[in-house]
């Protein structure tokens, strides 16, 4: 029992640690040219409080010093040293750690190497810089690699891993074969070209330039060498990439005679199991006789700079107002959804009958009755472990990018792909057919937990249960994976509601094995059993439908507009109704001779809900079903034609050039509404919070209201397009209206939920705290009112 507790509390703790990689120390490069052949290597490095970095000239059995290392094979060829590196002025002092005197450099430091160019066609040079950082307390060593570009007056560091040459084939005359090749280092990789999902990798491309004139065209499409596919954490998906080489190859006709070369460009991102670098392009000029043209990488496009800058809202008064810590939802309401989850499931025929067998097995088989009721209760304890498992692996895939969670949540492929599946599930739980896991799996487990006994055995058994139970378990687990990945929560969410799910189908055998008595009160099983397995397939149809309203709502389709999901929700719970009346059968339902009082109840409570879904039909007041806020589509979202497309019919603002345009107009306070078309908080705080008449009289009247969607796919005008420089250097592309607000929203407040709200005036002065989720709708109005008030100060 010790073994297992510390197992729990091992596995608890481990899904709760996060890594701390310590970067104290920044890097850029400067190139100075002294004359035609002389130049200065400057050295910058940025360092943290509290900690510095050595000279170069330290004792020895010491700390490290600094050193800077070039390539052999390059130095004294191309280019020599002249003298010694300089460094700027250090601080000597004692050093209790290394118990000497050392000389160390605390905030900057720089140095400068002189060199001088024997190779005119060098244009840069590598450069390792090798150097310990230490604190009070602690010490890294590091090492860096950067490059001068010596065309450059200056130049921040650029490592690329990346290394291509290119070659071209006479075939015939008028044919020739193009062939690029990329070099990787080791543990890097660039990406196939048929990595086309937006939120994937950038795929890997080969572009053709200057041939206006149809000087050639190309002859059939661009082959790649040998690829390798494999699910990445990074981008929580299967990606296609290249490993150590990757080779390109295009075959070309030539049109015109008198062409002497053909340029080329390749962009391309490259990647380790860390990090990734920034996009980069890379020309190629190769000329038809055969020999070499330049090959250079291109620098970031000024016009991406200048559109990345304009993102940047330039937000002050932090300093009057403390930033709102989000308060994350707790896991407790996803663990009570899976421990209902787990209730319901022991209600299936695969499940219920299984029940009474066990606890009678462990009580029977037992020596005596304590070791029965001790094996029954490591056996649920098994159980309960088994399911918590089953989500460790989703773990490994919640370190994220900043935007991730909100990609996956709103990923048009996911959520279709979630809508066949609990489709699939639902028409298994009405016995059409039926998903089960390989009986052999089940026989295997059976068997090895007969032969091995004691707790392994039991832990077979339990495995056993799992196996067998699937085709009435996976359904509902299938559910709540949808429902935990494309919610904020995430993989944490998932293990609660696993939790739940486990706790709720162990108990039972505890429990009985502890009250053997109690079995008696158990109803016998029976076609009231498949009758639950039915019931919930007519639920898995509704939520399905709530996933394929996910990815219609990011893309625009207008296929399941708000009156159209309702609709098709009164359809799904008439026939529910129908079911329970008696008037619908299925293929394994047992004949109904009358309906039990259970039944009528039940029917009597899905009447009402159809019912209360009618007026969702309409266009009026009462359209707005409030105990569904964030099920249904939002408002605004419907058949009828709207005074307004924001909600509630509120005057609003989709662009924040436009809200700021209307904010000096008419001399009123901003709030900006960061939200999504499938984020459920969003329409809960619309339906339920901005409904309330003394809110929405505040957001009519006071306020004007930007409401941007971070999750809105559908893209922008090319020309509005651009590759984001973000502060590291690496780039993100900017192709939809989410793209730019979800990257507006974390540059500017450091956060990525949604819902989340702003309060600033023209100047972008804050108005009040930040807030997200706030239910309480007298809170809600309370900030309000404060910002209000602020304004007008």
């Amino acid at each position: 029992m010790k073994h297992i507790t510390a197992f729990i509390l091992f596995f608890i703790t481990a899904c709760t640690v996060n890594a701390q990689v310590l970067k104290p120390v920044k890097w850029t490069t400067e190139v100075e040219k002294i004359s035609d052949t002389e130049y200065n290597l400057t050295y910058n490095a940025t360092i943290d409080n509290h900690w510095h970095v050595y000279s170069q000239t330290l004792p020895e059995g010491g700390a490290i010093p600094t050193e800077f290392f070039y390539q052999e094979d390059v130095i004294n060829t191309d280019f020599e040293l002249v003298g010694d590196a300089l460094e700027s002025e250090s601080i000597t002092e004692f050093d209790k750690v290394f118990q000497m005197e050392l000389s160390y450099f605390d905030n900057a430091a720089t140095f400068t190497q002189k060199i001088k160019v024997t190779n005119p066609n060098i244009s840069s040079i590598e450069a390792e810089i090798s150097f310990q950082a230490c604190d009070d307390t602690k010490c890294i060593f590091e090492s860096e690699i950067v490059t001068f570009q010596l065309k450059k007056e200056k130049q921040s560091k650029i490592f690329d891993p990346i290394k291509w040459t290119s070659a071209i084939k006479k075939v015939n005359d008028t044919d020739y074969e193009l062939v690029y090749t990329a070099t990787l280092e080791d543990k890097w990789h660039i990406y196939s070209q048929n990595n086309t999902e937006p939120m994937g990798p950038i795929p890997t491309e080969i572009t053709f330039k200057d041939n206006e004139n149809k000087d050639y065209k190309t002859i059939g499409k661009l082959e790649e060498s040998q690829t390798i596919t494999k699910y990445e954490n990074a981008f929580a998906m299967d990606v296609t990439y290249f490993e150590k080489q990757a080779i390109f190859t295009q075959k070309i006709k030539i049109l015109n005679p008198g062409i002497k070369k053909i340029e080329a460009e390749a962009y391309y991102q490259a990647c380790d199991d860390e990090k990734c670098l920034a996009p980069t392009t890379f020309q190629f000029i190769n000329n038809l006789d055969g020999s070499q043209g330049l090959v250079e990488t291109l620098a970031i496009d000024p016009q991406d700079l200048e559109k990345s800058r304009a993102l940047s809202l330039g937000v002050t008064g932090w300093d009057k107002y403390k930033k709102e810590d989000v308060k994350e939802e707790t896991n407790f309401g996803i663990f009570v959804l899976g421990f209902i989850g787990g209730l319901i499931a022991l209600l299936t025929p695969c499940v219920f009958p299984m029940i009474p067998l066990t606890v009678s097995f462990f009580t029977k088989s037992a020596e005596n009755s304590q070791k029965g009721l001790a094996n029954a209760i490591i056996y649920g304890l098994f159980i309960l472990i088994i399911y918590v498992l089953l989500s460790l692996p989703f773990h490994f895939l919640d370190s994220l990018n900043p935007e991730i969670l909100n990609t996956i949540s709103t990923n048009v492929t996911l959520n279709i792909i979630f809508f066949l599946i609990l489709g699939f599930f639902a028409f298994s739980f009405f016995g059409f057919y039926e998903i089960t896991l390989p009986a052999s799996w089940g026989n295997k487990m059976d068997e090895t937990s007969s032969r091995i006994g004691g707790f392994i055995g039991i832990f077979f058994m339990a495995l056993t249960l799992a196996i067998v139970s699937f085709s009435c378990t996976g359904p509902i687990l299938g559910s709540l994976l949808a429902g935990s990945l494309t919610s904020d929560g995430g993989a944490m969410q998932l293990t609660a509601g696993m939790s739940g799910f486990g706790l709720a189908l162990a108990l039972p055998f505890t429990l009985f094995a502890m009250f053997p008595k109690w079995l008696n009160s158990l109803p016998k099983s029976g076609g009231w059993l498949n009758s639950v397995k039915v019931v919930l397939g007519f639920l898995e149809l509704g939520m399905a439908f709530k996933f394929l309203s996910n990815a219609d709502l990011v893309k625009h389709w207008g296929l399941l507009k708000r009156e159209v999901f309702i609709g098709i929700w009164i359809i799904i719970g008439i026939g529910l109704l129908l079911y329970l009346l008696g008037k619908i059968k299925f293929p394994h339902d047992s004949p109904l001779k009358k309906l039990s009082f259970s039944r009528i109840s039940f029917a009597v409570l899905v009447g009402a809900f159809v019912i209360y879904l009618i007026p969702g039909l309409t266009n009026t007041k009462y359209a707005n079903l409030k105990l569904l806020s964030g099920f249904p589509p939002p408002l605004p979202y419907s058949l009828y034609e709207k005074d307004s497309d924001c909600p509630l019919g509120l005057n609003c603002y989709k662009d924040i050039d436009q809200g700021l345009a209307a904010a000096k107009e008419e001399n009123k306070p901003i709030m900006l509404d960061f939200t999504g078309w499938a984020c459920v908080n969003c329409r809960k705080m619309e339906e339920q919070v901005w409904s309330q008449d003394a809110i929405y009289q505040i957001l009519k009247d006071e306020y004007i209201i930007v409401s941007l969607y971070v999750d809105d796919r559908k893209e922008l005008p090319k020309e509005e397009q651009f590759k984001f420089v973000k502060a590291n250097g690496n780039l993100k592309n900017i192709r939809t209206i989410g793209d730019k607000w979800a990257t507006l929203q974390t540059l500017n407040f450091q956060n990525n939920s949604q819902p989340f709200y702003v309060l600033v005036n023209d100047k972008m002065e804050l108005l009040n705290h930040t807030t997200a989720y706030t239910p309480s709708a007298d809170q809600y109005l309370d900030w309000l009112k404060e910002g209000l008030e602020n304004f007008k100060k």
